[in-house]
């Protein structure tokens, strides 16, 4: 039996192969590292949830950790609500807009943009999304390099400090037991090592580094 397993969980239009670098990085403080792939699109957060409840029900392994990016937040919040999961294990997520993403919401209003979010803002991205009450140790890592795809989709809409499609202030939570902010776009920050670093130590002691 693995003694400690990190599932990483991809956000919105991604595939997991973006998450190979920071996996890799985990391994090396020692952690088997899984990957969750879903349909971010094709289905809602809530359905990808009980997926992914499945997934979990099928590893073996004394602690389970879950580091999540983006939309893989908000799934990961469906997933508690539907009840804690089968092992225990900390939270790390990774830009998401727990409060609902400002850029989502703009590209909702029109039938020309909305088919880019899929089923993802039901219950989702729009700021619906079950309230993170923090049943495991949990914490938030957000950017703050302002630049990113969300300033071309959304123009004029993020407020400052963003990482370019979410701002920090819509990372944030009261059920959330830390929050960092670094310097690094909503993309970048998977590939970079001083997040990968952060993202270890709370895994390890439930804290970030100072």
């Amino acid at each position: 039996m693995s003694r400690d397993v990190v599932v990483l969980i991809h956000g919105i239009w991604m595939t997991s192969l973006e998450l190979l670098l920071l996996g890799r990085r985990l391994q090396e403080c020692g952690y088997e590292c899984r990957y969750f792939r879903y349909p971010s699109l094709r289905r809602t957060p809530q359905q990808n949830a009980a997926r992914l409840r499945d997934y979990l029900q099928s590893i073996q392994a004394a602690q389970v950790h879950l580091v999540a990016h983006s939309l893989g937040g908000i799934v990961l919040a469906h997933l508690f609500k539907q009840g804690a999961p089968p092992q225990p294990g900390r939270v790390v997520m990774l830009g998401t807009p727990l409060q609902g993403s400002v850029v989502a919401r703009h590209l909702s209003k029109s039938r020309f943009t909305r088919w880019q979010l899929g089923r993802s803002i039901h219950n989702g991205l729009l700021g619906d999304a079950p309230q993170w009450h923090g049943v495991h140790e949990s914490a938030m890592i957000a950017g703050s390099r302002p630049r990113g795809i969300g300033l071309l989709l959304a123009p004029g809409k993020l407020v400052r400090p963003h990482d370019g499609t979410v701002a920090v202030s819509e990372t944030r939570s009261a059920g959330l037991a830390h929050h960092l902010t670094l310097p690094h776009t909503h993309l970048s920050m998977l590939f970079a090592r001083d997040v990968a670093i952060q993202v270890c130590a709370f895994l390890q002691q439930g804290r970030f580094n100072d």
